[in-house]
């Protein structure tokens, strides 16, 4: 079994997300009254970050937790229907060279994932009319149909992409050699470094350096 894994912000959709989630809640109609409570709560550690006083990884992780705690008691069809309306938006913008990829590698066989640290609704709805075989991305925790608040948020990042991909991929002997990764930031690294053809896509700096120094496949 060979498998094409794909991250999703800067890779298959060419901008980062959680700027355009924010502005998606400041601006919706009926939400937006709580994305003050959001910027409230995310502001000292955003400072704390700029400062360099907080480590980024961290700071990420507890931007998406507050985002999804600025809903409180929001129905969980509501936040559904809030991630799919800026997913159909966002569905129009993938990237056309990552979808070649992706379709090539569908016709070849290969089991197709998409593992990023965005919402796992925001994932589905943005990629309705893609084909997956999986999808791995962070959870919203619910709990009698709205956010359960004493389950965390557990952001997927750097080791937590690998775990899950081993995860899901337990039952199968997986040619890792003859498979193929893609990612645009150095944040992807433990992905990329799984498999045997590792694509740098649009790399930021660190990412191209090492993408350079290893031969590996650039997509500019």
């Amino acid at each position: 079994m060979k498998v094409a894994i794909f991250d999703f912000d800067g890779t298959l959709y060419p901008e980062e997300t959680f700027s355009l989630m924010m502005k998606h809640l400041k601006t919706h109609p009926i939400h937006n009254n709580k994305y003050r409570r959001f910027i409230r709560r995310i502001l000292p550690v955003y400072i704390a970050y700029k400062l360099k006083l907080y480590p980024e990884q961290k700071m990420k992780e507890y931007s998406m937790r507050s985002y999804i705690s600025a809903f409180g008691q929001t129905p969980e069809t509501d936040i559904r229907d809030f991630f799919s309306k800026l997913g159909s938006e966002m569905s129009q913008k993938l990237s056309e060279q990552v979808l070649q990829r992706l379709h090539q590698h569908r016709n070849d066989g290969y089991y197709i994932m998409l593992v990023s640290g965005a919402f796992e609704p925001l994932l589905h709805s943005v990629t309705k009319d893609v084909s997956f075989n999986c999808i791995i991305g962070t959870s919203i925790p619910f709990k009698n149909k709205e956010i359960d608040k004493e389950t965390p948020v557990i952001h997927i990042h750097g080791e937590r992409k690998t775990a899950n991909i081993y995860a899901q991929l337990a039952n199968n002997e997986v040619d890792w050699e003859n498979s193929y990764a893609y990612g645009d930031s150095y944040s992807d690294l433990n992905v990329l470094e799984l498999v045997g053809n590792p694509v740098a896509v649009k790399p930021d700096p660190r990412l191209m350096q090492i993408a350079t120094d290893r031969k590996w496949e650039i997509i500019s």
